[in-house]
């Protein structure tokens, strides 16, 4: 059984976030600018990639971020939006590479790579030993993750 037998290159999806205060450099390192953080940002490029491809698992699969390589082009101020998008380029046996970019309005602000694995969750809490309160285990968070994405 492959995870990734529904994924094909050149799916897309988007994350689209407003840069509140505590989404800068500033709000994390004291003395920085107040402008939206390079983790940040990477973070939702991951979110826009794990969101391209989610839907396309096989039941209890997902995808881990495994490696990033990242400009942050230009910076970008609070109350601003941000569109992180994200394409997959090349499926191997165990991963996706995706494109990702980050715009403010008309201007790029990030681009680069970044390789998603797949992963069984249960295997791969037992392997590492992950525990949790079974109430945190009740809601469906995969369709919940999924909602907060707009693929296209």
């Amino acid at each position: 059984m492959n995870p990734l037998e529904k994924v094909t290159t050149g799916m897309t999806a988007e994350k689209l976030v407003t840069v509140t205060s505590e989404m800068t450099v500033g709000h994390v390192v004291p003395g920085m600018p107040e402008v939206y953080g390079t983790p940040m940002m990477i973070l939702h490029m991951e979110m826009a990639a794990g969101s391209a491809v989610q839907p396309f698992l096989h039941a209890g699969h997902v995808s881990v971020g495994m490696m990033v390589n990242i400009r942050h082009l230009a910076a970008t101020a609070v109350g601003r939006t941000v569109r992180a998008t994200a394409r997959v380029v090349a499926i191997d046996a165990r991963s996706v590479l995706f494109e990702v970019e980050a715009w403010d309005g008309s201007r790029k602000i990030g681009d680069g790579t970044h390789r998603r694995g797949v992963v069984n969750v249960a295997e791969f809490e037992r392997r590492f030993g992950v525990t949790r309160p079974t109430a945190e285990m009740a809601p469906d968070r995969t369709q919940q993750a999924r909602s907060q994405f707009r693929a296209f």
